[in-house]
């Protein structure tokens, strides 16, 4: 099977593949982050670096999978890969049940709308919202239009790096998705470096997101039982050293 990433989407898909002895590609960017394309290679995959961004693996990726009838496992339109995703709320709401708001961070959208489903099933007054970098916002203006968008993609947190919006997720959050904040690329650096520094998690842009937005947000959430998703800690000992410098 083949699949496009930046890295998390990714390691997921070698660790199924590795688990089901299945083999894998994974297409990445060609400056993809290290850490994250060893942790590919270690779990068995084979990695193509090539184009600038996801969205030249992805387009790679789509082309390698119709000349070789690969399967093509797609970062968005998956629904069982968005079941999957969703269990991360599941584990949330069976620790904290009196959580009431839940801040997930947005690329493609798998995250989210598998957020949105499983936090709505359980108590419809849960209220979910999205986070995504205003540097590449296509769910974002594909959500607030409702007709999937495309945009351009300048953003450093390359877990949330997509110029495109997925039908799927889009679907899914048009009708569960409470609210969506765009922040801004330095917003994410510095919600990264408090999470770093007060909570000594080791978080990568995308997973520090949520708390962008709920910073952003302070006021609408306060008195408010607040959870973030964390959804990415695979940051670079280069990217490590820039952030705290």
């Amino acid at each position: 099977m083949i699949a496009a990433s930046t890295g998390n989407h990714g390691q997921s898909v070698a660790y199924a593949a590795k688990l089901f002895g299945v083999s894998a590609i994974i297409c990445a960017p060609a400056a993809a982050n290290p850490v994250k394309v060893e942790s590919m290679q270690d779990l068995g995959a084979e990695v193509i670096l090539v184009g600038e961004r996801y969205d030249d693996s992805r387009r790679n990726a789509e082309r390698l999978a119709k000349e070789h009838g690969y399967r093509y496992i797609h970062s968005g339109d998956e629904p069982l890969l968005v079941s999957g995703v969703g269990t991360h709320t599941l584990e949330i709401l069976r620790e904290q049940p009196g959580v009431d708001t839940i801040l997930v961070p947005i690329g493609g959208g798998s995250g989210a709308a598998g957020a949105a489903t499983v936090a709505k099933a359980v108590n419809p007054k849960i209220q979910v919202i999205g986070v995504q970098s205003d540097q590449a916002p296509a769910a974002y203006l594909s959500w607030k239009s409702g007709e999937l968008q495309e945009s351009p993609n300048h953003t450093r947190a390359e877990g949330l790096s997509t110029a495109t919006s997925f039908a799927l997720p889009q679907r899914i959050m048009r009708r569960l998705l409470d609210d969506f904040v765009l922040v801004s690329d330095d917003e994410i650096d510095a919600a990264t470096a408090v999470m770093i520094e007060k909570t000594r998690t080791l978080v990568e842009a995308a997973g520090a997101a949520a708390l962008a937005g709920a910073l952003k947000l302070r006021d609408h959430l306060r008195g408010r039982n607040v959870a973030l998703i964390c959804s990415g800690g695979n940051i670079s000992p280069a990217q490590l050293k820039a952030l705290l410098s």
